[in-house]
């Protein structure tokens, strides 16, 4: 098992996580089980993703073997953009509890900073992006209206934490002004080709903790078939990382991963491979020293994958 993160609140948030994007339906209550199995406590879902019941069932058969308590886990959730408008935030959250068969989460996240038309989960669920399978259609909620509702969440029991994901800065200081329980996290593509060091040191310094998504960078996306991810060198294939990685005896993921935790910055990575599996959880046995992690630092070039406008969709969040 990994160490944990103090939040804001009090609360312990495990340092490494399994992340469930991208995890698919019919292997999801497996994966998640086994990954219970090998010591992952947190697990990091989302509406989005369409694998939240699957991922209750494999919680569910960890606890009823006896591999953990409900208290063991740290079962982190995401509010999706069709569900900003402030009369949408409970009752989705609810549903998704009663997917995952939790009766609280320990963090749920604004997934983007993005308000979409409604769209009723029992016309399409997970909705996506569009409105109607073909049209982005915008909604009328301000963040502070979403922020205000996720905070109700705290109030009434369902969340333990509410964090954001996907902001700038100029939108954390904004919500800082208004903000009644200030984000436990900020979670945020981070890897060496983007290290965003500007917004970690904003968000730490802020009392948030930073939970970096896509540690290898282009690997994530090449499945999706990004052109972007396509055209840039593999970070588990850069020279620097290779070298580093030969040094310490280690895998290339595990001195991105380690390049991350050092810094005291969350990871969630997923892996259907036993052995990288609990490779990736063991990142904190060893240390890169400065020089190297400011080596890797310096492997910046700003290069955003996670951008909607890469999937053709009309959302420039990020310009």
């Amino acid at each position: 098992m990994s160490s944990s993160v103090k939040l804001n609140n009090g609360h312990q948030m495990p340092l490494v996580g399994f992340g469930l994007w991208k995890v698919n339906n019919d292997t999801c209550a497996d994966q998640v089980y086994n990954a219970v199995k090998t010591g992952y406590r947190l697990l990091d879902g989302a509406v989005y993703y369409g694998n939240e019941v699957e991922s209750g069932q494999g919680v569910a058969r960890a606890i009823k073997e006896g591999l953990v308590k409900r208290e063991d886990l740290f079962i982190v959730s995401k509010l999706w953009n069709s569900f900003h408008d402030k009369e949408r935030v409970e009752p989705i959250c609810k549903k998704q509890l009663q997917d995952w068969g939790i009766d609280y989460f320990d963090l749920y996240i604004v997934h983007f900073p993005i308000s979409l038309k409604y769209v009723d989960p029992s016309v399409r669920y997970p909705p996506g992006f569009t409105y109607d399978d073909k049209n982005v259609v915008p909604g009328n909620a301000t963040i502070q209206e979403t922020w205000s509702a996720m905070e109700t969440l705290v109030e009434k029991g369902l969340t333990k934490s509410i964090g954001i994901s996907n902001f700038n800065g100029q939108l954390i200081l904004d919500l800082l002004r208004y903000a009644k329980i200030v984000p436990a996290t900020l979670q945020i593509e981070h890897h060496p080709y983007l290290t965003q060091p500007g917004l970690v040191q904003l968000a730490q310094s802020s009392g948030m903790a930073v939970t970096a998504y896509s540690s290898f960078g282009p690997q994530s996306f090449l499945e999706l078939d990004m052109k972007r991810a396509k055209d840039t060198p593999l970070l588990l294939e850069h020279p620097t990382i290779k070298k580093i990685a030969e040094k310490h005896e280690k895998t290339p993921a595990q001195i991105l991963l380690r390049w991350a935790t050092q810094r005291n910055i969350a990871v969630i990575p997923k892996s259907n491979n036993q052995n990288r599996l609990a490779q990736n959880l063991d990142v904190e046995s060893f240390n890169i020293e400065k020089a190297e992690l400011d080596e890797i630092s310096d492997l910046n070039k700003g290069l955003r994958f996670n951008d909607p406008l890469n999937y053709g969709i009309p959302q420039p969040i990020y310009v």
